[in-house]
C-alpha cells in the first residue's frame, strides 16, 4: 500500500539504502520540508519498506517553468524485485500530473539505476557526475506529455 508520509518517516529507509553507515542527518534532503513536497511510502502490512520524494525544484538544464525533482527513491534490499520502485514512480507521476499536466520530472539517477528509469520513458542528459560520499549520477528527465 502506498500513502503520503512525513519527511522524517523517510529517513530510516533512506539511511539503510542510500546512505549506509552514514549519519541520519545526511538523509535530510533540501526541499524535504517545503509545502509542495510529496513524500510517498510503500507499506507491506505494518512494515515501511520503500520511499520516494517529489520536490518542486527547477534545474537550469530545462526551460519548462513547471518542474519537480524526484529525490531519495529507496527500496529495502529484502523487498527488491517486487516492483515497488515502479509503483512509487508511477504513483508519483500520477499525483504530479493531477497537480499540473505540464510538469517536467527530473532527477539525479545513480548510474546503476539508469536502466530502471529508461524502462519508464526517462532520458539522460549531460555528463555523469560524482555526488561526494555517494556515487556517480546522471541527470534524467521526462517531458510533460510523456509523464
Amino acid at each position: 500500500m502506498i500513502r503520503k508520509i512525513t519527511a522524517e518517516e523517510t529517513y530510516p529507509v533512506r539511511q539503510e539504502v542510500l546512505r549506509p553507515g552514514r549519519p541520519l542527518k545526511e538523509c535530510f534532503f533540501e526541499g524535504d520540508l517545503e509545502e509542495d513536497t510529496i513524500h510517498l511510502g510503500y507499506f507491506d502490512g505494518e512494515n515501511f519498506v520503500a520511499v520516494a520524494t517529489y520536490v518542486a525544484r527547477k534545474n537550469a538544464l530545462f526551460e519548462n517553468p513547471n518542474q519537480y525533482q524526484l529525490r531519495g527513491m529507496a527500496v529495502l534490499d529484502a523487498y527488491r524485485q517486487k516492483k515497488l520502485g515502479q509503483k512509487l514512480l508511477l504513483e508519483g507521476e500520477k499525483l504530479l500530473k493531477k497537480k499540473n499536466p505540464n510538469i517536467l520530472l527530473w532527477f539525479n539517477a545513480r548510474e546503476t539505476a539508469v536502466g530502471f528509469y529508461e524502462k519508464y520513458g526517462y532520458k539522460t542528459t549531460g555528463p555523469a557526475f560524482m555526488i561526494p560520499n555517494v556515487c556517480m549520477h546522471i541527470v534524467m528527465y521526462k517531458n510533460p506529455p510523456e509523464l
